[in-house]
């Protein structure tokens, strides 16, 4: 569990007296060396931590998707104030700053002027959170949730209702989805339990996910959005761009699994999925929920994980709430199977069909946003990763209002993430005052020159589509070169 400590700083003297080390220097292509799980240092404030093999952390194995980096400001936004005292028991030393060649007076400017604004908005009590807001969203969701599974008791045999309560039931799916995010990013409550439980509750029981899965994956994601990884023994890159063999966001991605094949080349299933993909998009957002399911019952149940990042934090931390997670989850497929029976009225095929309904347009639902925050946007690699700011906006769209779609509607439909830019700069802001932190963030971007893009509904999927279309083009274009036509 890493090499640093208190060790690494103080030492005891003859007399049993402290005395002070001298501290080690490092420098930058030193630190960029050590970026696998069991080789991990990384960078806080200019100190160098050696964190190798920590699977205990607390947010578990996502620390290592800054193994060989900074993690100063992404540390800042996803911990509580004081988390970095954790942190000292692994101190080696410190960063040479002259060994930074990548970073100007400008850059260091910039950087100090997006913490300073940080800074601003804690002042400003912007992190607060408005507990009656909250209230209303959780109690309005359950409305919807009680009207769509009064449906079917009241009407047994109204195939349109029955279609209506379906749908219904999606749509409070994908509202759980936002509520558990808020609830578990800890934008409501301080004491970061309370946030759990209540993530248990709108993810677990209400929704069939599993906290921890959604935490590996999404923790991870808010890491290092949009990033391929440095190889295939890293784990730096972006879980939720990790959408091979179907879709591709890069050529480089496209090409990937070149290397898992014997002769070097594409397979044909490959070449299918990534030169259709433009037109697989939506039938694979149709069917994204049956994928999330089958995911949190493997972790929850210790069956399996997707990612060698969360099979390892699986394999040495286990579950935070074993006993809450699959009780949880039993009981949501205990409700569900009720409803979808209509309460033991229907056959089995005419459940079936209603489950599928149900799942088919919350996947949906959840993955058109998803997919418009993030798809289609710029894409690094993790090597040549920009700074946190830049990294945060320029690989994230907002969703405005238009083509018919009012901001009000947009606002209740996205659950926050029409600011995805800011909800990514800052994730403990609660969702309320995203609106006065997309003024600040947006006059800081044109402030400094980074490009902050928006899109509503309508244009934002077309470019998803069109960038899909492009990387499937250019994809053709170097089999063609390298090999015999499709």
């Amino acid at each position: 569990m890493g090499k640093g400590g208190d060790s690494a700083v103080t030492a005891k003297s003859s007399d049993g007296s402290e005395m002070t080390k001298a501290v080690e220097k490092y420098t930058w292509t030193e630190v960029k060396k050590h970026c696998s799980p069991n080789d991990a240092w990384i960078v806080y404030k200019g100190k160098v931590y050696d964190v190798s093999n920590w699977l205990e952390h607390p947010g578990g194995a996502v620390i290592f998707t800054h193994a060989g980096d900074d993690m100063t400001d992404i540390f800042a936004a996803m911990h509580a104030p004081g988390s970095q005292n954790m942190m000292k028991k692994f101190l080696i030393g410190d960063l040479i700053p002259e060994s930074v060649e990548h970073k100007d007076q400008h850059q260091l400017d910039f950087e100090k002027g997006y913490r300073d604004l940080r800074a601003k908005m804690v002042v400003m009590g912007l992190f607060k959170s408005n507990k009656l807001f909250y209230a209303y969203k959780c109690l309005s969701n359950m409305c919807i949730w009680a009207a769509a599974i009064a449906i079917p008791y009241y009407f047994p045999n109204n195939v349109g209702l029955h279609i209506l309560s379906a749908l219904m039931l999606g749509t409070f799916y994908q509202q759980c989805g936002w509520l558990a995010h808020d609830f578990l990013h800890h934008q409501v409550y301080r004491k970061r339990t309370f946030g759990d439980l209540a993530g248990i509750y709108w993810g677990n029981l209400m929704q069939g996910y599993s906290v921890q899965w959604w935490k590996n994956k999404h923790n991870g994601h808010h890491a290092v959005p949009n990033l391929h990884s440095t190889s295939a023994v890293s784990q730096d890159g972006d879980p939720d761009i990790d959408t091979m063999p179907l879709l591709a966001w890069s050529l480089k991605q496209a090409q990937s699994y070149r290397e898992l094949s014997k002769d070097g080349k594409d397979t044909a299933m490959v070449r299918f999925f990534i030169r259709n993909q433009a037109s697989f998009y939506f039938p694979i957002l149709l069917l994204a929920r049956l994928s999330w399911m089958n995911e949190s019952f493997k972790v929850a149940f210790g069956l399996g994980a997707a990612t060698e990042n969360a099979a390892l934090e699986m394999k040495v931390k286990g579950l935070q709430y074993p006993v809450l997670e699959k009780v949880a989850i039993l009981m949501h497929y205990a409700w569900v199977a009720i409803v979808s029976s209509g309460y033991g009225a229907w056959s089995i095929p005419y459940s079936i069909m209603y489950f599928m309904i149900t799942t088919c347009s919350c996947g949906f639902l959840l993955a058109i946003v998803f997919g418009l925050g993030h798809n289609g946007m710029a894409t690094y690699e993790a090597v040549t990763r920009p700074d946190f700011w830049k990294l945060q906006v320029t690989t994230t769209r907002n969703i405005t209002g238009g083509h018919g779609f009012p901001q009000a509607f947009v606002d209740w439909f996205c659950g926050g993430l029409q600011y995805q830019v800011e909800h990514h700069l800052f994730p403990g802001l609660p969702r309320h005052n995203l609106k006065k932190a997309h003024e600040l963030v947006h006059s800081f971007c044109k402030e400094w020159g980074v490009k902050y893009h928006e899109a509503d509904l309508v244009d934002g999927t077309r470019e998803v589509l069109d960038h899909l279309q492009n990387v499937s083009d250019d994809f053709v274009v170097e089999f063609l070169k390298d090999g015999p036509t499709m």
